[in-house]
């Protein structure tokens, strides 16, 4: 059985990596770092195996897709990859970076391994998600990139991970009977991992009317394995068999907490925007490549 997981050489997706090679997983890690890849294969062991790719670049997640699909049969993709910053930075491709990672990274990737997950049926897309989605004012709108107005990584992020949910929910539609089964999870809910990402952030990630409460959000972060349990819960449960479109809780059971800020108008502003975006990323007009800055 193979299975990929995206950001898995590290924080929580390394725990998801480590525990299905464990349930007898081919897996095979994807990460920008080799370093960090290298050590995390040594810690799993097996024939679990690293793949680089920066996921921030739509370029080189389509040619990860292209080489997972030449493999063959694909049993289970694990969309781990993400990222909040405190400091707004583009992608290589000049989109902000809490999008693109979040939203279009998973997004691109998922849809060049639609047939070789067919072909591995029974097989499980499981979508990452946050309780970020919380802290997004109001209605949030999808018909640019960016809303505009200060930049806090925290509401931006959480705009990110609605705009996926959606996503994620019209995927699991469209693939109904195709064997092909679709879950999203928030693994912490109101809690934050304990992961290199979560090292670097600062109290400006959040809105000014939440930085009162940084200090008790850093006493409250939980060990990144926990985060791990009902993402593996969510790819390999026997109880799931047969179920898509769920969006599962920390505890891994069914959970509407993250479907009440979703909205019919928001998947299909979500949905268009998507469209656009990806196509404007293959025309041939495209001129000029801005470089990234990663905080």
């Amino acid at each position: 059985m193979r299975a990929v997981v995206t950001g898995g050489t590290r924080g929580i997706g390394f725990h998801v990596a480590m525990e299905l090679r464990r349930q007898g997983y081919a897996v095979t890690v994807v990460g920008r770092d080799p370093d960090h890849g290298e050590a995390a294969v040594g810690a799993i062991g097996g024939d679990t195996r690293f793949l680089r790719a920066d996921l921030s670049s739509l370029d080189e997640v389509r040619a990860l897709g292209a080489r997972l699909a030449g493999e063959g049969p694909l049993r289970l993709l694990v969309n781990n990859v993400g990222g909040m910053w405190s400091t707004r930075w583009e992608t290589v491709d000049g989109i902000e970076a809490a999008f693109a990672l979040n939203h279009l990274s998973p997004t691109v990737l998922t849809d060049a391994l639609i047939d070789a997950l067919k072909a591995g049926a029974p097989s499980r897309i499981i979508e990452v998600s946050s309780s970020s989605i919380t802290v997004v004012d109001g209605s949030p709108t999808y018909t640019e990139v960016e809303e505009g107005g200060e930049y806090y990584g925290m509401a931006v992020t959480g705009r990110a991970k609605l705009a996926h949910l959606a996503h994620a929910l019209d995927l699991a539609e469209r693939l109904s009977g195709s064997g092909i089964s679709v879950f999203v999870v928030d693994p912490l809910g109101p809690a934050a991992a304990a992961t290199p990402n979560a090292a670097a952030m600062t109290p400006e990630i959040l809105p000014p009317a939440l930085r009162g409460l940084w200090d008790e959000i850093q006493r409250g972060l939980r060990p990144a394995a926990e985060g791990a349990r009902p993402i593996v819960a969510a790819a390999t449960d026997p109880a799931f068999d047969g179920a898509t479109g769920l969006v599962l809780g920390p505890d891994g059971a069914p959970s509407k907490d993250l479907l009440q800020f979703l909205t019919p108008e928001i998947s299909a502003s979500v949905r268009a925007l998507t469209r656009r975006v990806l196509a404007q990323q293959h025309s041939p007009e495209r001129s000029g490549t801005p470089t990234a800055q990663q905080c």
